[in-house]
C-alpha cells in the first residue's frame, strides 16, 4: 500500500505533519479528516529499494541498520502509551498523540502503520508484530496478555520499567568499558608505533658494526621488521581467523564448545552466569507479571538468555513444567542455577509470589554484576600501565645493551 506524507492542521489550528497508508491521494484525505485533521499537502512518499551489501558472506540491508528505532525511542513511546491509556483516552487516538511526539523518524513510521492498521479492527499485538525488528517476542506476548485481560496499560507501564532497567544495565556496561578499550586501543597503537617505526629508525646505529647483537636485541629488530614489511599478512590472518571463528560459532556444537569455555574460565564465566541468570529472573518475571502463560514465557526467556548451556536447561525445565513438575525442582537438576535462585523460586512457588522473588534475584545479581565489573575496570588500569611500562622497558633494554658492549669496547 502506498504511503502518503501530509501536513495538516487539527482541530485546535495547530500544524501537524505525518505519514499515512491509503490507496490514494483522496483515500488519504478522507482518512485524515475522519482523523479530526484538515489536510493542507499530501505527496505520496516514493519507496526507495534498500541497499543491501554482503560483509562476510552475509547481506545486511543498510537501511536496517542505520535507519533502525533506538531502544530508549521505543521505551519512550511505551510509557506514553501507558500514561494515555491510563487516561482513558482511546487506542487509536493515543497512538496519534504518541506519533505526534516521536523524535525518531523511523519509529513515528512505524508506530503510524501500527495505528492505521489497529484503526482497520487489527489487534495492537499483531500490529506490532509485523515489526519484528523494533518489538520482539516479550513485548508482543506482553501486549496481547494486557489486551486479553483489559489492562493493557499496567502492561504497558511494566514493559517501560523493563525496558529502562534494560537500557540502564546496558549503559552502564558501556560506559564501564570505555576506559578499559581505550586503554587497550592507546596501547595497541604505541606498541605498533615502536616496533613498525621507531625500532627500525634506532636499529641504523647497529648497521656496519661488526658485533654480535644481545638475544633480545635481535628478537625485537626481527619482530619488528617483519611487522613493517609483512603487516598485510597479519591484517589478513585477523580477517581469516574472524571469519572462521564467526562461522564456527555460527554451528550448534561451535557454540557449545565456546559456551563451555566460557563458563570455564575463572573470571569471565562467574560474569558470565550472574548476568544470564540476572536476565533471565527480570525477564521472566516480567512477562508473569504481564499475564503471559508459564510456558509461553519460559519459552521467550529461553531466547533472551544468550548462553546456548543456560538455554539448553531452561527447554528442560520447560518440558518438565509441561509435565506438571514445579519451576525450582527442574532448575536445580540442570546443575547451574545457583542454590540462591533455586531456593528462592522455591519460596515464590510455595507463597504464590514468584515474580515478586525473581524480580529480587534479578536485583541482586544485576548488582554482583556492577561489583564484578567495577572489580575488573579498577585491576584493568593498572595492569595495562605495567603492560606498557614492561614493553617500553623491554624495548630500551635492546636498544641500550648493544650501545653499552660498544662503549666497554672503546675502553
Amino acid at each position: 500500500m502506498p504511503v502518503f506524507f501530509y501536513r495538516a492542521l487539527d482541530s485546535k489550528g495547530k500544524a501537524i505533519s505525518g505519514v499515512v497508508d491509503a490507496d490514494s491521494a483522496s483515500v488519504a484525505r478522507d482518512r485524515l479528516k475522519k482523523m479530526g485533521y484538515f489536510p493542507t499537502e499530501i505527496s505520496e512518499e516514493r519507496v526507495k529499494q534498500p541497499t543491501k551489501v554482503k560483509l562476510f558472506g552475509r547481506e545486511i540491508v543498510l537501511g536496517e541498520v542505520f535507519g533502525r528505532a533506538k531502544l530508549s525511542d521505543v521505551a519512550i513511546s511505551t510509557r506514553q502509551l501507558s500514561t494515555l491509556l491510563a487516561a482513558g483516552i482511546p487506542l487509536v487516538q493515543t497512538l496519534a498523540a504518541v506519533i505526534e511526539q516521536a523524535d525518531s523518524p523511523p519509529l513515528k513510521k512505524i508506530l503510524t502503520q501500527v495505528r492505521d492498521r489497529v484503526n482497520e479492527g487489527t489487534s495492537l499485538a499483531n500490529s506490532l508484530r509485523e515489526h519484528p525488528r523494533v518489538f520482539d517476542e516479550l513485548y508482543i506476548n506482553m501486549v496481547h496478555a494486557g489486551e486479553q485481560s483489559g489492562t493493557l496499560e499496567i502492561v504497558l507501564e511494566r514493559l517501560a520499567d523493563f525496558l529502562d532497567t534494560k537500557i540502564e544495565i546496558r549503559n552502564k556496561i558501556l560506559s564501564t568499558l570505555t576506559y578499559p578499550i581505550i586503554m587497550a586501543i592507546v596501547g595497541l597503537g604505541v606498541v605498533t608505533f615502536l616496533v613498525a617505526f621507531v625500532i627500525p629508525r634506532v636499529s641504523r646505529i647497529f648497521e656496519g658494526l661488526h658485533q654480535t647483537l644481545p638475544m633480545i636485541t635481535t628478537l625485537l629488530l626481527t619482530t619488528s621488521y617483519f611487522v613493517r614489511d609483512f603487516w598485510w599478512l597479519l591484517f589478513g590472518a585477523i580477517i581469516i581467523f574472524y571469519i572462521v571463528l564467526r562461522r564456527y560459532l555460527k554451528t550448534e556444537g561451535g557454540r557449545k564448545n565456546f559456551d563451555k569455555l566460557v563458563m570455564k574460565s575463572p573470571i569471565f564465566g562467574n560474569l558470565t552466569l550472574k548476568l544470564a541468570i540476572a536476565r533471565f529472573a527480570r525477564t521472566l518475571s516480567t512477562l508473569l507479571k504481564g499475564g503471559v502463560p508459564m510456558l509461553t514465557s519460559m519459552e521467550i526467556v529461553s531466547a533472551v538468555v544468550r548462553n546456548s548451556l543456560i538455554t539448553e536447561s531452561i527447554k528442560r525445565s520447560k518440558e518438565s513444567l509441561s509435565e506438571g513438575e514445579s519451576l525450582a525442582e527442574p532448575l536445580r537438576k540442570a546443575g547451574i542455577f545457583p542454590p540462591l535462585v533455586i531456593h528462592m523460586v522455591a519460596i515464590g512457588e510455595q507463597t504464590g509470589e514468584l515474580e515478586e522473588m525473581l524480580l529480587r534475584a534479578a536485583v541482586a545479581y544485576e548488582r554482583e554484576v556492577d561489583r564484578i565489573i567495577e572489580t575488573l575496570t579498577s585491576l584493568f588500569g593498572p595492569l595495562m600501565i605495567l603492560i606498557m611500562g614492561g614493553i617500553v622497558f623491554l624495548v630500551v633494554l635492546s636498544i641500550m645493551l648493544p650501545i653499552l658492549d660498544m662503549t666497554q669496547g672503546l675502553k
